[in-house]
């Protein structure tokens, strides 16, 4: 355990952002499972599902979540399942 004021706060502040970083890939996740199951399913509502995972994706790109290039790759198969 840390003696320093500072030191003692980040620990507080990095298992707090740890934690929020962890529910939103959680739902990340889901949201991509949700689109590919539509796409493989052939629901209606695939192009809904599939405009908010990469709504989804975005979002994470601009929380630092995950790097520009997988994200890129991540709508780039969503797109070719949705194309194919």
């Amino acid at each position: 355990m840390p003696n320093i004021k500072s030191a003692k706060k980040r620990v507080k502040v990095t298992e707090v952002k740890a934690n929020q970083n962890k529910a939103f890939n959680s739902a990340l996740k889901t949201e991509i499972k949700k689109a590919n199951a539509a796409l493989e399913n052939n629901a209606e509502n695939k192009a809904e599902a599939v405009k908010v995972a990469v709504k989804k994706i975005d979002q994470a790109v601009a929380k630092g979540i995950l790097h520009k290039n997988t994200a890129a790759r991540k709508k780039s198969a969503l797109a070719k399942k949705v194309n194919a």
